[in-house]
């Protein structure tokens, strides 16, 4: 098998229109199709569909470090918090980090996906690592 990327992001929901709003003002998602359960979007290039499960449990989701992030430039992270925050957006307290490890924001949607904007890149994370954490091991 030769994956060749990511074909769709998919989203469990409990309110399709007030998800629909989020995705469109944080991330300037564009709807392409919106239905009565279920809704698609272009996020610069990328599949992203929503489907309303308005009766699962959703608690369980913030005991999970699991998250989707996506890269933004480090001259974009203030303004981009400021948006935010403006969008009343639940913004996470993150994690403690060196500065060589770059910046993120961590935050969650309305049903509590959790997302992360982080200014780095895989490379920068292994030398990072391959400098200041001699007990992990690396491979080619």
């Amino acid at each position: 098998m030769n994956i060749k990327g990511i074909n769709h992001l998919l989203f469990s929901v409990s309110d399709l229109d007030h998800s629909i709003a989020f995705y469109q003002d944080v991330f300037g998602a564009r709807l392409l199709i919106k239905g009565k359960t279920t809704a698609y979007f272009d996020l610069n290039g990328i599949w992203l569909a929503l489907n309303e499960e308005a009766d699962i449990p959703r608690n369980e989701i913030s005991h999970s470090y699991t998250h989707i992030a996506f890269s933004i430039d480090e001259t974009e992270i203030t303004s981009v918090y400021k948006k935010m925050e403006s969008l009343n957006v639940n913004i996470l307290s993150g994690r403690s980090r060196d500065e060589r490890d770059k910046k993120s924001i961590y935050f969650t949607d309305p049903d509590g996906h959790k997302f992360e904007l982080h200014t780095g890149t895989l490379q920068e994370r292994i030398n990072y690592y391959m400098e200041d954490k001699p007990h992990m091991e690396f491979f080619e």
